[in-house]
């Protein structure tokens, strides 16, 4: 029987891949902080093939719930294949304090930012995010109740 404190399905990071790591974002991560408010300048994370989401939150701020109450209600509206899939991304470092960004990848286009908490000046309604993905992702769909004024 294993010990209850080790893991033998985990391989832990090397220090030293750590520390490359460091060196190359420091640059980016500089940069960034310099336009934290300028959305051209966000970088988005790494997409998923086809349609796809990924949802960046902030973890110090325990925005967690929030994000997979989300997810869930996008994967609802727009099942697969319509959504091949939807990423939770906790940020905890300094400069990702406050985040909560909604990025959009289509197969062969740039990352589409859909919503961004500072820029927007706070968390998306349901209905505003369902209708920004759909517009992208199935223009002519419905949402029902959600398209009514």
């Amino acid at each position: 029987m294993d010990d209850p404190g080790t893991s033998t399905d985990c391989i832990p990071c090397q220090q030293n891949e750590m520390q490359s790591f460091e060196q190359v974002t420091a640059p980016i991560v500089a940069d960034l902080k310099s336009n934290l408010m300028d959305p051209s300048t966000f970088i988005p994370p790494s997409p998923l093939p086809g349609p796809s989401i990924a949802i960046e939150f902030c973890d110090r701020c325990r925005w967690l719930h929030r994000a997979t109450w989300l997810s869930t209600e996008l994967f609802l509206t727009f099942p697969p294949p319509t959504l091949k899939g939807i990423t939770l991304m906790p940020m905890s470092a300094d400069e990702t304090a406050g985040r909560f960004r909604v990025w959009l990848f289509l197969h062969g286009e740039q990352p589409h930012l859909i919503w961004d908490r500072k820029v927007e000046g706070g968390f998306p309604e349901l209905k505003v995010l369902k209708q920004r993905v759909r517009d992208h992702v199935q223009p002519g769909k419905s949402l029902g109740h959600s398209d009514k004024k």
